[in-house]
């Protein structure tokens, strides 16, 4: 169904979603949001204290998850002093639905109060010594869907656009953390073999269907964004074995406390 507010003023409709919010949840401002790719779910139980837990159905212009591992729902989470706003899912490319909706979760947080935002999504890796459950944080990204959730000649610098200050911040609590690019395809379909080496030979250290276009929106809305990726595989034709879903979930249930608890470490210090 057509949400005809969200395709002809996305500012309009964050707002009254960020109005939903604060009344639905009791938290007039939240200070931090993240966004919770697939097999990063169980790692939102041990963020901090749930104050309140929405279905996203509940909250004007978001569309129902898509995705299995994605909860389709978005909770306000005491971390420390910190208000963190939890989107448990997203929208992707790949359904359909535009990228205004793709968007609009970064877009309703920015008009909730936030000022950080962490995206996280599970990937595929192209570095051999990446195993899966190995978190990397993004220091860059190659977007490859051909689409930007900017309209008109809205020209938005994109130099730094994963915070190297929020990425120093997490070294500090995690030292062995790694760095790579990240590379959005469309999907849904996985990566061909050549398509991931053709990422590689551009840059990429790491390729999925998510995050690029949103951090583009975060940035236009004058967020500091923190990216984070969970290798659940090794990209197609590192390995010679076939991809699937269930093995991101599994990747991610697998790493879930390890990574639960490094963003109850990293929130507090946003």
């Amino acid at each position: 169904m057509t949400d005809d507010l969200l395709l002809t003023d996305p500012s309009a409709a964050a707002r009254e979603a960020a109005d939903a919010l604060a009344r639905l949840t009791g938290v007039e401002r939240h200070d931090v949001a993240l966004v919770m790719g697939s097999g990063w779910v169980p790692a939102a139980e041990l963020i901090g204290e749930t104050v309140a837990d929405l279905s996203v159905e509940e909250v004007p212009h978001f569309a129902p998850p898509a995705v299995a591992g994605h909860a389709g729902r978005i909770r306000s989470v005491k971390v420390g002093d910190k208000h963190a706003l939890v989107l448990l899912g997203r929208t992707h490319y790949y359904e359909g639905r535009g990228v205004e909706a793709v968007v609009h979760g970064v877009r309703t947080a920015a008009a909730a109060g936030v000022r950080t935002l962490v995206l996280t999504n599970g990937c595929g890796g192209l570095d051999p010594s990446w195993t899966p459950g190995t978190p990397v944080l993004i220091s860059d990204h190659i977007n490859l869907t051909g689409a930007s959730p900017l309209r008109g000649a809205t020209f938005i610098d994109l130099t730094d656009l994963y915070s190297s200050r929020l990425r120093a911040l997490c070294q500090e609590i995690e030292p062995s953390l790694p760095e790579g690019v990240y590379a959005q395809f469309r999907g849904p379909q996985y990566e061909t073999p050549a398509e991931v080496r053709m990422a590689g030979i551009m840059g990429a250290q790491l390729v999925g269907m998510s995050t690029a276009i949103e951090a583009i929106a975060a940035r236009e809305a004058g967020l500091e964004i923190l990216g984070l990726s969970l290798v659940t595989n090794l990209a197609a034709g590192m390995t010679g074995e076939p991809l699937n879903h269930e093995e991101v979930l599994e990747a991610g249930r697998a790493a879930a406390e390890r990574m639960g608890r490094l963003l109850a470490q990293v929130v507090p210090t946003l």
